[in-house]
């Protein structure tokens, strides 16, 4: 058999056998005497490997004929991967999957989206992900069905239209082809019946361990818009535009357990998985740090920075409009400096909601409200509020689609005025989860990576970076947190010394453990 995600048959052995949740959703094990496909953390008795089958995905697995367990519940193990294989088309065809593309349109319109033909993009996917483009999209489907029929009251229609099945009848069929029985009938199986009944969803969203929760929540909370996020002993939440109105969501950790919990209020079902997709994004849960550490393992430069943190996470956005916006208003500012800026536009330009809910008071403005907004007065330079407005129309007028590819985003937003590569990289590190995403003209990480005091110039840290890929967006936060811990080591040695010679100390300045500030200035600032 072909190796699975780098790992050889033997090595797939051992992690079955050891129900080693490191590599949940990494693989899947198909069992041909029951029929069925497992998680590798499945507590049922381990089979006789002559019946073992390892498949790449879910997806797969389903469409080889087997079925999902009802022990260990495929459906909830952390996501794929979004970087499967080394397909630039595969990558956006998946991501456009995840965001349910083909709930509404065919292969044939996926295909022509992404620059392909349908029969190459079929190809692909049977190279890559071991399943076509239905398959991956019915598995999506089903499995989200059921886990909110697992986690949540909503009635099986609810759910059917939630999953993206566009009848009752449709979703029943495909359910009980599936798990060989009806929607209903699981239902009333089901582990607990004491699920609250209200207007608010929760979900649960698994990752692979190990997870800085801290470090994650750290970095949003240096950053969180007042009135738009509130983070607090409660995790984090914000409120998001949805069509008819807005919804407020808050993802928190839950304690004891490899996930965050989603919860969901004032949504419709229908847009259920769209936002547990846009928080597993933003909270890079589809990461699999064995993989990173065994990638940098060879570096003498990241192997000790990867073994001092090793569930490191890169921090996302939830909307990746608001992400360049906020980057541009973060451009040769600090952190403080730039949240402030950035309340101020949600003030002049945001739309207030009805109801205050615990703090949350407005949503972000959309680029078209943006693109025509007055933004004097705010403190914000005019070269920056130019910036703003052509990249409010850019977006508004259609000229930059997110849903792009990497590259196509990337050099869309460096082409406008005001932006720049430091920034378009940025945006698709964080907002559009690229893990190879990489700033080679960023003083901090030129700095890190020197072997003296001098930093590299671009062009040898590009070379220095090669062999990072395609994890080079990793590479980047665990620079820029090792500077951060070393900044703050120097600040917190000098703080005796530094209290009482002026009205500031080094210690009053906001030290993060995060990247600079977006800039063209060679002083590193830290980013919005």
């Amino acid at each position: 058999m072909n190796d699975i995600h780098g790992l050889d048959e033997r090595a797939l052995d051992r992690a079955r056998v050891s129900r080693d949740p490191r590599f949940d959703g990494r693989f899947f094990i198909a069992v041909r005497t029951t029929g069925i496909y497992c998680r590798p953390v499945c507590p049922a008795p381990s089979p006789k490997k002559i019946n073992v089958r390892y498949y790449a995905t879910a997806a797969a697995a389903a469409e080889a004929g087997f079925r999902p367990c009802l022990r260990c519940r495929p459906e909830a193990a952390p996501g794929t991967p979004a970087w499967l294989g080394t397909s630039a088309a595969v990558r956006r065809a998946l991501r456009l999957i995840q965001d349910g593309a083909l709930d509404r349109l065919s292969v044939e319109q996926l295909a022509e989206k992404i620059g392909i033909g349908p029969r190459h993009l079929h190809r692909l996917f049977i190279q890559h992900v071991g399943a076509s483009p239905l398959a991956v999209a019915q598995t999506r489907r089903l499995h989200f069905a059921k886990r909110l029929l697992d986690d949540t009251q909503l009635s099986i229609t609810e759910i059917a239209l939630a999953s993206g099945f566009g009848s009752l009848r449709r979703f029943n069929d495909a359910f009980q082809k599936t798990y060989q029985r009806a929607p209903r009938e699981l239902r009333r199986q089901r582990r607990s019946s004491s699920l609250p009944d209200s207007n608010e969803v929760v979900l649960r969203l698994a990752y692979r361990p190990p997870y800085d929760w801290e470090h994650v929540r750290n970095f949003l909370s240096s950053r969180a818009i007042p009135g738009v996020e509130r983070i607090d002993a409660r995790g984090y939440a914000r409120t998001v535009r949805i069509d008819g109105g807005h919804a407020i969501v808050c993802v928190q950790k839950i304690e004891g357990i490899d996930g965050l919990e989603l919860r969901v209020s004032g949504a419709a079902p229908s847009l259920l998985f769209q936002l547990s997709a846009a928080a597993r994004r933003m909270f890079d849960l589809s990461a699999d740090p064995t993989r990173i550490a065994l990638a940098f393992r060879a570096d003498p430069l990241l192997a000790p920075l990867v073994k001092a943190s090793p569930g490191l996470r890169i921090p996302g956005a939830w909307d990746p409009f608001e992400c360049a916006v906020r980057a541009v208003l973060g451009q040769q500012v600090t952190v403080a400096a730039a949240r402030t800026l950035a309340s101020r536009l949600v003030d002049r330009a945001g739309v207030r909601i009805s109801e205050d809910a615990d703090g949350l008071t407005h949503l972000f403005p959309p680029p078209a409200v943006l693109a025509a907004a007055s933004l004097d007065g705010l403190g914000i330079t005019g070269s920056r509020i130019a910036a703003i407005h052509a990249l409010a129309r850019a977006v508004a007028d259609g000229a930059i689609d997110f849903n792009g590819s990497f590259e196509e985003v990337v050099t869309a937003l460096a082409d406008l005025p005001g932006i720049g590569v430091w920034t378009a990289q940025y945006v698709a590190l964080r907002a559009l989860g690229e893990p190879d995403a990489f700033l080679t003209g960023d003083l901090i990480l030129r700095q890190m990576a020197a072997a003296d005091a001098m930093p590299l110039t671009t062009k040898a840290l590009e070379l220095r970076a090669e062999i990072w890929k395609p994890w080079r967006g990793y590479a980047a936060m665990h620079l820029w947190n090792a500077a951060g811990l070393a900044k703050k080591k120097a600040a917190a040695a000098t703080a005796p010394a530094s209290r009482g010679r002026s009205g500031s100390s080094l210690t009053s300045r906001a030290v993060s453990q995060s990247p600079p500030a977006a800039r063209r200035s060679p002083r590193p600032r830290q980013p919005a």
